[in-house]
């Protein structure tokens, strides 16, 4: 079996983040939830893939983090066996003003939603 770190993590610079991405990746439920989460341990905090409550499969987490990163709104490393996630507030902040000021509140809805 390959090892995780096996594959690099590749992450948008902050001057090559596309409205369009970051928009097409925050249009989903679950992605949103995702950022909500993060946005709750910030500034520092980062959080392992596993922690994350959410409704559906393993494989389907994994996608949309990948849909996130590549979008440029998380960050993850691997670290061990986890792979850890942190939002790119300030990157995002930088070139989309407001953006995230609208979005997490949407995501905290869809999490209560859950409960």
């Amino acid at each position: 079996m390959a090892s995780r770190t096996a594959t690099e993590l590749v992450h948008p610079a902050r001057d090559e983040l596309r409205f369009t991405d970051v928009m097409a990746a925050l249009s989903d439920p679950v992605r949103l939830a995702i950022v909500a989460r993060l946005a709750e341990v910030e500034p520092e905090g980062e959080l392992a893939c596993a922690t994350f409550a959410l409704p559906v499969s393993k494989s389907t987490q994994s996608g949309h983090f990948k849909v996130l990163r590549e979008a440029g709104v998380i960050q993850q490393r691997d670290e061990g066996t986890r792979r850890l996630n942190r939002l790119r507030r300030a990157d995002l902040d930088n070139r989309f003003p407001g953006l995230l000021t609208l979005a997490i509140p949407q995501g905290c809805a869809v999490l209560a939603d859950w409960s």
